[in-house]
This record gives C-alpha cells, sequence and structure tokens, in this order.
C-alpha cells in the first residue's frame, strides 16, 4: 500500500491590501513581485486560519474529525509561545483526545518537515500549517508579509505519494530570525551573503533528487523576486505561486503552492522548504489528492485599516470586562463554542441548546444524545454594535476591524433546529445565510479565547 496525501484543504483572509497602499504611505514598497498580500482580521491567527483549511481537508477527503489517529500543527507564529496548541485545533475538528500529538515551529521548514515525518507515521494524520508573521512597519519583511494556511490528511491507498527526498544544511545565519520576545521578523539585509544564503541550500538539496524534473515547483517565497534567484525552472516556479497575491505565508508557503498545484492538476510536483540558518529540504510528489481550497479574497484594506488590523494604531484595552467568564466554566462549554455541540432528546427527539438540563419540550430530565448542527444557517434576527457600544474585552477588536453584527441565527441539527446568538465578523440581515467559521473571541488573563462567529455567504 501507497502511504501519502489523501486531501489537501487551504485558505487565506479576505483581507487584502496592495502595493499601491504602501507606497503612498512610505514612498516604496520593498516587497518586489508582490501586488497583494493577505491580512488576517482582528480576530484571525495561525490557530483559526488553521481550522479553516483543516475543515476543508477533511472535507476533501470525506474523513471526520473522529477518524483522525495524529494530529500535528505547524507554525512560527502560534499565538501563545508556551502551550500545545493541537489540543484547541482538535476540539475544533473533534479529533479523539488520545490522538499522537505533535507540534513544529522555528523555522519556515516546519510546514514541510510536519508533512513528511507525517507521511513516515501510521494511521490517519492531519497535518495543520498555517502562518502569519510580521515585522517593522517600515521593513521589508513586513512589506511582504502575508497570511495563510494549509492542511493535509494523510493515509495509506493515497493518490499522491512522496518518491524522492533530500536534505542539505549550510551554516549561514542573520537572513531571517525572530528574537525572543519579539514578534517582528528581522534580517541583517547582507544582500549578496543573503541571496547566497536561500539559493545555495536550495540548489544543493534538489541536486541531491536524483530526478527533479516536475510539471510545477513549489518553492519558499519569501518574496516574489528571491525564488527566481535560483537556477530553478521560473515557468514551473510561476505556475504555483502564491506570493504574488497572498505575500510571505512563511511556514505555509510551500504548503500552499502545494495546494495550487494539485488543483490545478499538477501529476507531478517539487516542493522545495527554505529555512534561516540556513537548510533547504526538497522532495519530489507524484499524483494529485483532492482539494478544497479559497485563496481569493475581495476585501481591500487602505494603509490606515491595514495598520490597524495589526493593531499598531490601537488604543491601550479599557479595564475589567462585563462578561468575564472563569477559565475553567469557560472549558466546560468548549464543545459548544468550537462545534456547537447541541443534543437529541432521547425521548422525544426535541433539540435542545445547550444540551444540559430538561428537555425544552417534553420537559423530561434525560441524557442528550450528542449531534453537532450544520454549520451554515439563517439569519433571524440581527443588530450592530457601534463605536463605543462594546463591552470592555471586545473594545480593543472594535477600534482594529471597526463595528460588528450580533445575530440569532437558526442551524438545521438531526431533524431539528437551534437557534444560537452569535457575533458576526462583519455585518449581516435578516435572512442573510451564514457559516459558523471559528475566530478567538477575546483575550482575556493573557489567555485568548477561541470560538465560533458567523460569515455572510
Amino acid at each position: 500500500m501507497s502511504r501519502g496525501i489523501l486531501a489537501v484543504g487551504a485558505y487565506a483572509p479576505e483581507n487584502r491590501v496592495p502595493a499601491e497602499a504602501f507606497e503612498e504611505a512610505w514612498g516604496r514598497f520593498d516587497a518586489p513581485g508582490v501586488e497583494t498580500k493577505a491580512v488576517p482580521d482582528a480576530d484571525e491567527d495561525a490557530l483559526t486560519m488553521g481550522v479553516q483549511a483543516a475543515r476543508r481537508a477533511l472535507s476533501a477527503g470525506d474523513v471526520a474529525g473522529e477518524a483522525v489517529d495524529r494530529l500535528t500543527f505547524a507554525t512560527t507564529t502560534p499565538p501563545l509561545e508556551e502551550e500545545d496548541l493541537t489540543a484547541r485545533v482538535g476540539s475544533y475538528l473533534n479529533v479523539p483526545a488520545d490522538a499522537v500529538r505533535r507540534t513544529y515551529a522555528g523555522s519556515t521548514r516546519a510546514g514541510v518537515d510536519a508533512l513528511l515525518e507525517s507521511i513516515d507515521g501510521d494511521g490517519t494524520a492531519l497535518l495543520v500549517v498555517a502562518d502569519c508573521p510580521e515585522g517593522e512597519p517600515d521593513d521589508s519583511r513586513e512589506h511582504a508579509a502575508g497570511a495563510g494556511a494549509a492542511a493535509f490528511l494523510v493515509g495509506e491507498d493515497a493518490p499522491a505519494v512522496v518518491t524522492q527526498r533530500a536534505n542539505h544544511a549550510d551554516v549561514r545565519p542573520g537572513t531571517r530570525f525572530r528574537q525572543h520576545g519579539s514578534e517582528n521578523v528581522e534580517g541583517l539585509d547582507i544582500g549578496t551573503y543573503d541571496r547566497a544564503a536561500f539559493t545555495e541550500p536550495i540548489e544543493a538539496a534538489v541536486d541531491s533528487i536524483e530526478d527533479a524534473d516536475a510539471e510545477a515547483i513549489a518553492l519558499q517565497a519569501p518574496n516574489g523576486k528571491l525564488p527566481y534567484r535560483t537556477n530553478l525552472d521560473a515557468e514551473a516556479i510561476a505556475a504555483v505561486e502564491t506570493v504574488s497575491s497572498l505575500g510571505d505565508t512563511g511556514a505555509a508557503s510551500v504548503p500552499l503552492s502545494l495546494a495550487e498545484s494539485f488543483r490545478s492538476g499538477h501529476e507531478r510536483t517539487l516542493g522545495v522548504a527554505w529555512g534561516s540558518g540556513a537548510g533547504a529540504t526538497a522532495f519530489v510528489v507524484e499524483g494529485t489528492p483532492s482539494v478544497e481550497a479559497s485563496l481569493d479574497g475581495d476585501r481591500e484594506l487602505d494603509y490606515p485599516a491595514y495598520l490597524r488590523r495589526r493593531g499598531d494604531i490601537v488604543g491601550e484595552k479599557p479595564d475589567g470586562g462585563a462578561a468575564h467568564v472563569p477559565v475553567p466554566t469557560w472549558r466546560r462549554s468548549l464543545p459548544q463554542r468550537h462545534r456547537h455541540e447541541a443534543g437529541v432528546c432521547p425521548e422525544c427527539g426535541a433539540v435542545a441548546f445547550p444540551p444540559d438540563g430538561a428537555c425544552p419540550d417534553c420537559l423530561s430530565l434525560v441524557e442528550f444524545e450528542p449531534v453537532e448542527p450544520e454549520l451554515e444557517g439563517v439569519v433571524d434576527a440581527a443588530t450592530t454594535i457601534g463605536q463605543g457600544g462594546a463591552p470592555p474585552e471586545f473594545a480593543e477588536q472594535q477600534a482594529r476591524q471597526g463595528a460588528f453584527g450580533v445575530a440569532i441565527v437558526r442551524f438545521d441539527a438531526e431533524g431539528g433546529e437551534v437557534s444560537l446568538p452569535m457575533q458576526v465578523a462583519g455585518g449581516a440581515s435578516v435572512d442573510d445565510r451564514v457559516r459558523a467559521v471559528p475566530r478567538r473571541v477575546y483575550v482575556e488573563e493573557g489567555v485568548p479565547r477561541y470560538g465560533l462567529k458567523a460569515i455572510t455567504l
């Protein structure tokens, strides 16, 4: 049996800031080859983007989260420096608590290294790669920095398999790094040294592969120019690059280009990941798995709106919180917050949310049978929370993202319905169809609280 890639999912935020916005603000744009870049909303991060991609990979493979034996998360931009993020990712996807867990970080090679480790493992594996690097506002790395996520479902009898692989490392520090305690990627910007630190490990790794010819090349892309400095086929790189529309997506750069290659139907793809330090991993994938991807974005931001999303021109969060929920209490409701888990009454078949207490229809005290409502629903009531109207815990989100909607949304669930109050990312009107998506609700006591919000379809 051939173990490899069964299905792929990909996601990118809808926000886009064009190169022209930087040129107007700074008089220059220091990210050659980048036309627009993806910008996360104020309530998006690597975890929420990764869950979006993972949902799509599971859907593309027609596999439920309960069937996953191994869960891996890779990123260079975790929302918390120290925490096992696979626990929260797994909760959203309903992955079993005893599934094997792995986390990869610290290098833009992390996504590819995690993919190959998943292929070398056993059982049904789900790899989630998400990244949203940042730099100082006037730094070339920030001009290029984008956002996106890709997820790979791995198992036996796969339509796409890795047939060759090679690694190469060459000590060249200082080309790209993030200091301890900092959120910003930096570099020493030493011209020819930087170019050699990128091109030479990549070319050495590819040269170590016996047959590297491929229709498409998924190559690490810190900007839209550096990949073409290598001796690799420029047309094959251009065929599947995402940096021109998404920007530099860090550890997700090669995984996203792989998703593009598979979506385009290429039967042989060369993947090459690079990490500052400097090292490269090259591999060949033969075959095409099923793909669900949404990488388009039509919400254009001007430069001030972009800075607000980053949090660069936002005031301090007000003290206090009108809706404080202690972490232990929050934890008990995570199946409802992450998956909208409801319950079916075994006596009368009514659906209850939350699935506690007496049945809302027959009033029997029963043990409800868990059920997850559909992710798409209909708005029954809606309003907008404007400037100054948000509780203190949502004030920072409002400052960064603007007014937000609140709605009562009705979802189908096992022949019944549940109606839930939800924040809306953007706005919504009565009778709009919406989808429940993972988002950060707020941060309290230093801990991000995650849940589901609605976006209009």
